[in-house]
C-alpha cells in the first residue's frame, strides 16, 4: 500500500488550497472528500474577500498577503477564479415610530466599531447608497458604510485549485473519510468505507465536519460550527451591483457566546441550542446572474437539526425585500450548511496537541481573505521553514 507524505481530508476551499500548496513543495499528497464538488459551506458562501478588515498586526498582514495572492492566482492556476473588486454596502436600517414615520438609527456606535479596521469604511447617506446600488429602497435606510471589497466564485476557485493540484501529481480520491488510523498516540492514515490510506501526516480540513471526525477518534479540539441557512437562486434578469450586508452583524457576537470555554462539553451532545438564532440579512450576485441571499445562523449541536425551512426562507426573504424590493418574489432554493469557527477569531492551523502525525486546518472566520495566504505559509512551514504566524494559530494555544 502506498504511503503518502500528506493526506488532506476535505475538498472545500481549505482542503483544495492546502493540498495544492503542499504539492508545490514537492511532496506526495492525497486529497479525500465525499464528492469532487466543494463542500456546502464553500459552495454556498458569498465568496467575499474582506481584505480591508484586519484589526490586529496578524490579521492585517494576512489580509494584505491574501489580496496580493489573489491578484496572480488565476494566471498561476491557469483558470479564471472570477476575481473582481466591488462595492460593499453595510446598511444601517431606518427605524420607525409606529406611525409609519422613519427614524434614523443612532450610528455613532456602529461607526466607532469600524474605526479599528485596516481600511475603515466611510459613511454615506441613503441617497449615496442608492447611487451605488440602485435596487435599494432609500426609505428603508438611515445610511450605510461603504468600502471596496474583493470577490471570487467559490466553485471556480476550488475547481482551479483541484486542476492545478492534479497537474502537480496530486491524487484526488472520492470517498467519505470514516475515521483515523491510530497506533497509540500517532495517526498513520485514514479509513474510508472501501479501504484505508496511509500517510506520514494527516491534516483535517473538513470544515464543520472536522470536530465530529476528530471526536470519533477520541480527540477533542476547540472547534465549533453554526448551521447557516441561505437562499440560492438561478440567474435573474436584473443586476445587484454591490454586496449588501448589515453594518451591525450579529454572527461574531453569537460565535463568542456559543464557544465560551464552559460550553465545550455540550458541543459533543445532541439537542443543545447554544445561543438563539440570528439573522444577518444580505445578498450578493455572481457574474452568471445568480444570487445568494442570507443568512440565518443557528448554534445547534445536532448534526442534522430539525429546522423549519419554509419559515426560515420566509424570514430571509422578508428581511432582504425591505431593503431591495425587487428580491421579494425571486425564485430560489433554501440551503443549510455547517460553518466552522474558533472562539478567538483565528483558525486552528497546525499540529493537534498530544497526537503525532495529525494536523488541523479549519475554523476560518474570514476564509476567502485569510485562507489562501495561510495555506502558503502552512505548506512552507511543513517543509521546515519556521513561521511565527503559523505558531500563533496552532491548536495548542488553548492548552
Amino acid at each position: 500500500m502506498q504511503t503518502f507524505d500528506w493526506i488532506v481530508v476535505g475538498n472545500g476551499l481549505a482542503g483544495a488550497a492546502l493540498s495544492y500548496e503542499l504539492a508545490k513543495q514537492g511532496v506526495s499528497v492525497l486529497l479525500l472528500d465525499r464528492a469532487l464538488e466543494p463542500g456546502s459551506a464553500t459552495r454556498l458562501s458569498y465568496g467575499g474577500i474582506p481584505y480591508w478588515s484586519g484589526t490586529t498586526d496578524l490579521t492585517r498582514q494576512l489580509c494584505q498577503e491574501g489580496i496580493e495572492r489573489y491578484r496572480g492566482l488565476s494566471e498561476e492556476l491557469e483558470a479564471d477564479v472570477e476575481l473582481r473588486d466591488l462595492d460593499l454596502l453595510l446598511t444601517i436600517p431606518a427605524g420607525g415610530d409606529g406611525e409609519g414615520n422613519a427614524i434614523a438609527t443612532d450610528r455613532s456606535e456602529t461607526l466607532s466599531h469600524y474605526k479599528q479596521f485596516a481600511i475603515p469604511p466611510r459613511y454615506i447617506s441613503p441617497e449615496e447608497a442608492c447611487q451605488i446600488e440602485p435596487q435599494l429602497d432609500p426609505t428603508a435606510l438611515a445610511g450605510a458604510l461603504t468600502v471596496r471589497h474583493g470577490h471570487v466564485n467559490p466553485q471556480a476557485l476550488v475547481a482551479a485549485y483541484n486542476r492545478a493540484f492534479a497537474r502537480l501529481g496530486g491524487i484526488i480520491a472520492i470517498a467519505p473519510v470514516t475515521g483515523l488510523v491510530k497506533i497509540k498516540d500517532r495517526v498513520t492514515g485514514v479509513t474510508t468505507a472501501e479501504q484505508a490510506y496511509a500517510a506520514q501526516q494527516v491534516v483535517v480540513a473538513a470544515g464543520g465536519e472536522s470536530r465530529a471526525l476528530l471526536r470519533a477518534a477520541g480527540i477533542s479540539v476547540p472547534l465549533y460550527y453554526t448551521q447557516a441557512e441561505l437562499i440560492e437562486t438561478p440567474p435573474v434578469p436584473f443586476r445587484i451591483e454591490a454586496l449588501v450586508m448589515p453594518a451591525e452583524t450579529k454572527r461574531f457576537q453569537m460565535e463568542a457566546k456559543a464557544s465560551a470555554p464552559e460550553t465545550d462539553p455540550l458541543w459533543d451532545e445532541p439537542g443543545h441550542e447554544m445561543t438563539p438564532a440570528i439573522l444577518d440579512s444580505g445578498v450578493i450576485q455572481f457574474q452568471d446572474g445568480s444570487l445568494r441571499i442570507g443568512q440565518i445562523s443557528r448554534a445547534l449541536t445536532d448534526s442534522q437539526p430539525d429546522v423549519e425551512a419554509l419559515e426560515s426562507e420566509r424570514v430571509m426573504r422578508a428581511a432582504i425585500a425591505r431593503q431591495i424590493p425587487s428580491l421579494k418574489d425571486v425564485p430560489g432554493t433554501w440551503h443549510c450548511c455547517r460553518v466552522p469557527f474558533c472562539r478567538d477569531g483565528l483558525p486552528l492551523v497546525g499540529p493537534v496537541p498530544n497526537t503525532t502525525g495529525l494536523h488541523l486546518f479549519s475554523g476560518f472566520s474570514s476564509p476567502f481573505a485569510l485562507l489562501p495566504p495561510i495555506a502558503v505559509r502552512f505548506a512552507q512551514w511543513a517543509s521546515g521553514q519556521p513561521d511565527p504566524l503559523i505558531e500563533q494559530m496552532q491548536p495548542g494555544r488553548f492548552q
